[in-house]
């Protein structure tokens, strides 16, 4: 197929390393003029994905229409919060009817909606039926080096969901498919709250119990959270649920789990932010994961406790403390 991966991170770079590997016709967006040119000059991402040499046949651009021309299915893959903002661009430039798969994990701050619904308003579309998402516990460097790796392509069309399998699958990525829309991005977004949390923990010096009580009582706030807004608790225990939320939440690649690391540490989110060339964004997250649960009457208290730890400066000694004092209560509840 002719495909158009809409961003020149990390992941936008390892799927469309991924897309030219399997001989699809791949041209990759670049918002950076200068990332661009350097990737032109030296057929590698040595900004966001040094040390990985990219395909002969994979197309660079800075230019959105450039890129868009003649696709038949497009990826986002862009941060979240500039979701709305580039798919409104992509309208006036998009081939009519194009498929989009959703590659961003994230809720919008302000109304928050999950990616797909912001790509459907911003392109102008009446529902959801043309737009996937693709999500599962997956690194950049780790598809890029064709490590083996299986995530989830979600859609509420059965036949969209098999269609993002089949262009992204090939032996070293393994695609399910699932009808699961809500689910699957609740996942992506909810886990990169959790993995602070994690971090935190081992920037505080706390062992292994603790990270796994972090990582299982996560299950559980994704688990109620997902349930509420109507998606499928056993996308939960999936690649995009479990899967992911393990993965982010103890791999040293983890950008998420490094904030937390450096936040138990001492260091400042300022300082820490200022540091990353790329998003973390379960920092941004944290804030409308909350405004998610309190619209829907979910009590999450691991992503409540990272939100004030974030955002209104509460010790990281003392997120902890307020956990574990919390009232008693049975492990499974609604």
């Amino acid at each position: 197929m002719r495909v158009a991966v809409l961003g020149g991170g990390s992941w936008g770079t390892a799927l469309a390393k991924l897309l030219s590997e399997s001989d699809h016709q791949t041209t990759m967006w670049v918002h950076n003029p200068q990332v661009c040119a350097t990737i032109l000059e030296c057929r590698e991402n040595s900004v966001y994905l040094p040390g990985f040499p990219l395909p002969a046949n994979l197309r660079v651009t800075s230019n959105l229409g450039e890129a868009l021309e003649r696709a038949e299915l497009a990826v986002y893959v862009s941060p979240s919060h500039v979701a709305r903002e580039i798919m409104s661009a992509a309208r006036a430039v998009m081939p009519a009817g194009v498929p989009v798969v959703s590659a961003s994990k994230g809720v919008e701050e302000k109304s928050r909606k999950r990616m797909s619904q912001v790509i459907a308003e911003a392109l102008g579309r009446e529902d959801l039926s043309n737009v996937a998402s693709l999500s599962g516990p997956s690194f950049a460097r780790e598809v890029a080096a064709r490590m083996p790796t299986a995530v989830t392509a979600a859609a509420v069309r059965q036949d969209l969901a098999e269609l993002v399998q089949q262009v992204f699958s090939c032996p070293s990525f393994r695609v399910y498919s699932s009808t699961d829309l809500i689910g699957v991005e609740l996942g992506g977004t909810v886990k990169n709250v959790i993995a602070i949390a994690a971090g935190v923990s081992d920037g505080l010096g706390f062992g292994s119990s603790t990270r796994a009580a972090v990582v299982t009582r996560g299950v559980a706030e994704l688990s109620r959270l997902v349930t509420r807004l109507g998606g499928d608790a056993r996308t939960v225990a999936g690649l995009s649920g479990v899967g992911d939320l393990v993965l982010t939440c103890t791999g040293d690649l983890s950008r998420n789990r490094s904030v937390g690391l450096r936040l138990g540490k001492g260091e400042t989110l300022a300082d820490i932010l200022r540091d990353m060339r790329m998003v973390a964004e379960g920092v941004k997250n944290s804030t409308t994961v909350c405004a998610l649960a309190l619209d829907a009457g979910v009590e999450m208290p691991i992503a409540e406790q990272i939100r004030l730890l974030l955002h209104e400066n509460k010790p990281a000694r003392q997120v902890v403390g307020d956990l574990m004092s919390r009232h008693a209560k049975p492990e499974i509840w609604n």
